[in-house]
Order: structure tokens, then sequence, then C-alpha cells
């Protein structure tokens, strides 16, 4: 699994990452995670507000942060 954060840094591109984080950790899934900070590639996918978050190509979230549980249920419907 290959997974994007999409974000510059702020607090909440950090607090996506750590619930991904987290969230992989406690279901077992083994990913490949990136941090995206540059903002020409963020734009890349066309999404308007950051954090994102891009599972396997494809946007999942963006613009918000996402609970822990959110992530985990669109991490299994990913494996």
């Amino acid at each position: 699994m290959k997974i994007k954060i999409l974000g510059t840094g702020c607090p909440k591109c950090k607090a996506l990452e750590q619930n991904t984080r987290e969230a992989l950790q406690e279901l077992g899934i083994t990913a490949d995670i990136e941090k995206v900070q540059d903002i020409n590639k963020i734009m890349e996918y066309d999404i308007m507000f950051t954090p994102g978050l891009v599972v396997n190509g494809e946007i999942k979230v963006a613009g918000k942060v996402p609970s822990k549980e959110e992530i985990k249920e669109i991490l299994r419907q990913c494996v």
C-alpha cells in the first residue's frame, strides 16, 4: 500500500500523518508513507485544501483531518 500525506507541514497535516500511522499500526498494515510538501506537487492532485490523504493513487480525504477510526475504515477498503 502506498500512502501520500499532502500538506505543507501545518498542525492539521501533522495530525493527519499521526492518525494515519496509528491506524496502520493498529490494523497491522504495512505501507510506504510519503509526505508531499511541495505546493506544486500538491496542486497536481487538484485538491483545494490541505491536508490530503492519497491511498494507492486515489484521493481519499481533502481539507480535513479524519479521525483515526475514519482512516481505519478507508484503509480497510483499500486492502
